[in-house]
């Protein structure tokens, strides 16, 4: 009697239990545009689809960044490049999806702007998932924000766990490349090293790098992101009571890396 052999896998329309639209739940997805104005103003449903948009984007920046954390931690310096690679293209991504909001005009933004208080994008509990991995950790956002208790949980795991930094360092430490958490002028000095002969350290060198560019391209999506409310609000107060694009003003020096951008005046 011969081998049964496996049946192959059958796919769309040869079996009809999944479809393209319920994979992806798009019936779902395509119910969250709630409108909050009566009558519907036309520029809240593009308003609405925007940030939606960018809180996917969030999540799986937030899954690559986090997968590469995790990959430097074990000291796989490629495949952690790799994710961070991904990760540029969604920030590339994300810097491109401001002008679609910007068509919006203020005067049209405010037929239902005044539904929106007092819910703010300072809110966005994924924005500072993303801001904590990447090494700007700032307790006082935790008294700032109204969370869920699983919203809270989320933040104080971000908050009191490793960085991308962290990681960095604890890759080029397996390395032998000494990485001392209270002594800066040691890890220059390994920085330097890894700079100064990119031939021996190449992976070392390309994934500084890396981290590098996801600091510049989350730093460009916060000047874009200035630039548009400005243009949208001008200088009023915002939603949830901050200063608007004043408030925002204030974070465009932030940096993730900061060592690896001193590291240019040493070289």
């Amino acid at each position: 009697m011969s081998e049964s052999r496996p049946r192959p896998p059958r796919f769309g329309e040869q079996d009809r239990k999944l479809s393209y639209g319920s994979y992806l739940k798009v019936p779902e997805l395509l119910a969250l545009q709630q409108l909050l104005s009566d009558p519907p103003a036309h520029d809240e449903l593009l308003f609405i689809v925007v940030h939606q948009a960018y809180e996917l984007w969030f999540k799986q920046l937030l899954f690559e960044l986090t997968s590469a954390r995790d990959l430097m931690m074990k000291g796989d310096a490629h495949q952690a490049k790799h994710l961070l690679e991904r990760a540029h293209s969604i920030e590339r991504v994300m810097v491109a999806q401001v002008p679609v909001i910007e068509s919006m005009s203020p005067q049209d933004f405010l037929e239902f702007r005044q539904h929106l208080a007092p819910a703010s994008g300072f809110q966005s509990v994924q924005f500072r998932e993303i801001e904590f991995i990447s090494g700007i950790k700032d307790e006082r956002y935790m008294e700032r924000l109204v969370l869920t208790d699983a919203e809270d949980e989320r933040l104080r795991a971000r908050l009191d766990g490793p960085t991308l930094w962290e990681g960095f360092c604890a890759l080029l430490e397996s390395r032998g490349l000494h990485m001392p958490g209270d002594d800066e002028d040691a890890r220059r000095e390994s920085l330097l090293k890894i700079a100064r002969d990119r031939r021996r350290f190449a992976e070392e060198f390309f994934l500084s790098e890396a981290l590098l560019t996801h600091d510049e391209l989350f730093a460009l999506w916060r000047q874009h992101h200035v630039l548009m409310v400005e243009r949208q609000i001008g200088s009023k107060t915002g939603t949830g009571g901050s200063t608007g694009a004043g408030y925002l003003r204030t974070t465009l020096d932030k940096r993730f890396f900061p060592e690896l951008w001193n590291l240019r005046s040493y070289l």
